[in-house]
C-alpha cells in the first residue's frame, strides 16, 4: 500500500492511503489520525489500512479525492529519531580520494551511521529554507525505511523484519560546515539541516521484484534545474537495510516510527551520474585537478524520482526549490 499526509494545519498532518498511481487518496482518519498514530499500533493498524486500499484501488473507497502532492507533508512530518547510513562504499571511496583521506577503518565490516535532526522535514514540494549560499548547499538522494519496534541487540535478519515502509528523501547537506564538525569528532549538527521527503511512503511489496535482500534495485533519477544528474541504482548499497537497522539496535531499542537512511546512492560506474553535488564535485578533482561544479544558489531546483518496474513513479517526485529563508 501507499501512504502519505496532508497538510491540515497541525504538525503531523492527516493520514491517507494513496492509489498505486498516486492520481486519488483516501482519508485514514477512522484508523490513525497520522502516520506516527499507525505505526505505534501498526499491528492493527496495518491489516485495516490496507484493506482500505483494496477498496481504493477497486473503486469501492467512500470519500476519494485526488491526490495533490503540493499538499503533501513529508509521510513523517516529524520522527521521533532518523538514523543516516553511508552504506554506499563508492561515495566514500570517491571523497577519500578525492581529499586524500585516510581510509577510516573496518568501514567495509560496520557502517558508518550519524543520528541527525527528525523534528522537522520538508515535503517533496516545500521549498527548501536556508539562511546563505556561502555555506555550500548540497541535495543528496537516498532511500529510507521506517521501523516498527526494534529489539535492543537484533540481528540483521529479525531487523529486516521490523521495515514497514520504504521512503525516498533529499537529505540538504551544508558541505561548508560540515568539516569542522567531522574533525570534532561529535558529528554532524549544523551541516545537516532540515530533510525533505518524497511524497508517500509505500510498504515493500509495493516494490515487488525491485525489492530484493533488503536494497531498493531501482535507479534514482536525480536533476538539477531540469538537466540531468545522474540516475545511480540502489542496489550496489554494500549494507542492506536489515544490516543498518541493525547496527542502530546494537545497544539501544529502535522506538516506532524511526527511520533509517541508506546514505547517498552512488554506484562504481561513473556514467550512471551522481546523487550529489559532493560526488561530483569529488570526481572532477580525481579527473581534472580541481572542481567545476557549483553548489546550490537560491532559485535553484531540485527534482528526484524513481520509476518503478511498472512503468510508474514510486514515492511520487521531490521537485522544489532552494530559497533564502526569511526568518
Amino acid at each position: 500500500m501507499k501512504l502519505a499526509t496532508l497538510k491540515d494545519g497541525s504538525r503531523d498532518g492527516r493520514l491517507v492511503v494513496v492509489s498505486r498511481d498516486l492520481g486519488r487518496c483516501v482519508c485514514a482518519r477512522a484508523i490513525a489520525a497520522s502516520l506516527q498514530q499507525a505505526v505505534d499500533a501498526w499491528a492493527t493498524c496495518a491489516p485495516r489500512l490496507q484493506a482500505l486500499y483494496r477498496l481504493l484501488e477497486e473503486g469501492r473507497a467512500p470519500g476519494v479525492q485526488p491526490f495533490d502532492p503540493r499538499q503533501a507533508m513529508a509521510p513523517l512530518p516529524r520522527a521521533y529519531q532518523w538514523c543516516d547510513a553511508s552504506a554506499f562504499l563508492n561515495h566514500g571511496t570517491l571523497m577519500q580520494k578525492a581529499f586524500n583521506l585516510d581510509p577510516i577503518d573496518g568501514a567495509e565490516h560496520t557502517p558508518l551511521m550519524y543520528q541527525g535532526a527528525g523534528d522537522d522535514f520538508y515535503g517533496g514540494r516545500d521549498d527548501v529554507r536556508l539562511p546563505s549560499e556561502a555555506q555550500g548547499i548540497d541535495f543528496e538522494g537516498e532511500f529510507v525505511v521506517l521501523v516498527d519496534d526494534v529489539p535492543l541487540g537484533c540481528s540483521a535478519a529479525q531487523a529486516a523484519g521490523h521495515i514497514q515502509l520504504v521512503l525516498q528523501v533529499n537529505d540538504v547537506s551544508l558541505r561548508a560546515l560540515a568539516p569542522r564538525e567531522m574533525q570534532t569528532g561529535f558529528g554532524f549538527l549544523q551541516a545537516k539541516p532540515s530533510s525533505s521527503f518524497a511524497p508517500v511512503a509505500v510498504t515493500p511489496d509495493e516494490l515487488g521484484a525491485a525489492w530484493v535482500d533488503g536494497r531498493v534495485q531501482l535507479p534514482l533519477h536525480v536533476q538539477r534545474n531540469g538537466e540531468w544528474f545522474g540516475h545511480p541504482h540502489g542496489g550496489e548499497m554494500n549494507f542492506s537495510f536489515g544490516q543498518l537497522i541493525a547496527h542502530a539496535a546494537l545497544t539501544r531499542r529502535l522506538g516506532a516510527g524511526t527511520l533509517v537512511g541508506s546514505g547517498t546512492v552512488s554506484n562504481k560506474d561513473r556514467s550512471v551520474g551522481s546523487a550529489c553535488i559532493a560526488e561530483r564535485r569529488a570526481i572532477e578533482m580525481i579527473e581534472h585537478g580541481s572542481p567545476r561544479t557549483a553548489f546550490l544558489h537560491f532559485g535553484e531546483r531540485v527534482h528526484m524520482d524513481v520509476i518503478g518496474l511498472d512503468g510508474q513513479s514510486v514515492f511520487g517526485a521531490i521537485d522544489q526549490h532552494v530559497v533564502q529563508s526569511d526568518e
